[in-house]
């Protein structure tokens, strides 16, 4: 009897210290290397546009880089531009094209990076702008007083905070505040007559190459839904200039594999195929490198706004 004691017992214990060692190990055991099979980077595209325009260009993008750098990514469609600045924080997030706006708040918060800016037919600075629906009786900004008008979202910066910047200066007040979530709801709105106007991002309209003048603001994403919005919908005046929107980068990431993916990204907006996946996702056209320094006139309008960073963060929509 004595003896099976002993065996049980040593038994027991045996068990419990391999137990012991394998959790040991599965704590101990370090993360796989950033751009490993099994810690790919991780890539985010906060949508301006339909997801899944998104998700399907985004398709020839990876393909790129895993083809021309020594890394795998993995794609991720978040909802908002709050999302990826936490997922920064987390390190839930690598790399990220996403507005002007959220980028000042993940750099504020955790250290991240711009480094590049993207491009729209040459201009590296966009515009918002308010519209209205065709036949309004709103023919001036004053005329927005008393108003419901649609915006983007709270930390979208031409979808909201270069509007509320030109609401305050003129201490216009309106009478009710809608937040659609993307600019093409927002336009959708404005058409259907849901709100007295919208605010959105202005891209100034260019000639193609059968030289006609093709619209590059927001209401050329609902042209599929409302091919006649053009004429229906009207601009009713835009706001100053500010830097286009960057791509950004965790702040611990190495080095060597920021330049990589930085020169291998710019390389890919340059082919035709590249050009055209990143034209259907932003309205982009080219990208040049950019430093942190390219958005203190970003963060001169904040302030002018009377908005911090930490505050938009947490308002709620």
């Amino acid at each position: 009897m004595k003896n099976s004691c002993i065996k049980l017992f040593t038994r027991t214990l045996g068990l419990f210290l391999v137990s012991a060692l394998l959790l040991i190990s599965a704590c101990t055991k370090k993360t796989a290397e950033l751009g490993s099979e099994e810690n790919p980077v991780k890539l985010h595209f906060v949508p301006s546009v339909d997801a899944k325009v998104i998700e399907e260009n985004s398709k020839a993008f990876k393909e790129y880089l895993e083809k021309n750098t020594p890394y795998k990514y993995a794609i991720t469609i978040p909802q908002s531009y709050v999302a990826v600045v936490e997922a920064f924080g987390t390190k839930r997030a690598d790399v990220a094209a996403f507005n002007t706006f959220g980028y000042i708040l993940a750099h504020d918060k955790y250290g991240a990076e711009a480094r590049m800016t993207v491009l729209r037919h040459g201009l590296a600075t966009y515009q918002s702008q308010f519209i209205v629906k065709e036949g309004s009786a709103i023919k001036t900004l004053e005329d927005l007083a008393g108003k419901k008008v649609a915006f983007v979202e709270p930390a979208s910066t031409s979808g909201y905070l270069l509007p509320l910047k030109t609401l305050k200066e003129k201490g216009i007040v309106l009478k009710e505040t809608v937040f659609a979530g993307k600019h093409d709801n927002v336009v959708s709105m404005v058409y259907q007559g849901q709100v007295d106007a919208g605010a959105t991002f202005y891209s100034p309209p260019f000639k193609n190459e059968n030289g006609v003048m093709q619209m590059e603001d927001a209401r050329r994403l609902v042209l599929t839904q409302y091919p006649d919005v053009e004429t229906k919908v009207r601009i009713l005046s835009l706001s100053e200039s500010i830097t286009n929107d960057p791509v950004v980068f965790r702040k611990e990431m190495p080095e060597e594999m920021k330049v990589k993916i930085v020169d291998t990204m710019m390389a890919f907006v340059a082919t035709k195929e590249g050009q055209a996946a990143f034209k259907a996702i932003y309205g982009i056209t080219e990208i040049k490198r950019a430093t942190d320094a390219d958005y203190d006139v970003a963060r001169a309008m904040l302030k002018s706004a009377g908005a911090s960073a930490e505050e938009l963060l947490t308002r709620k929509k």
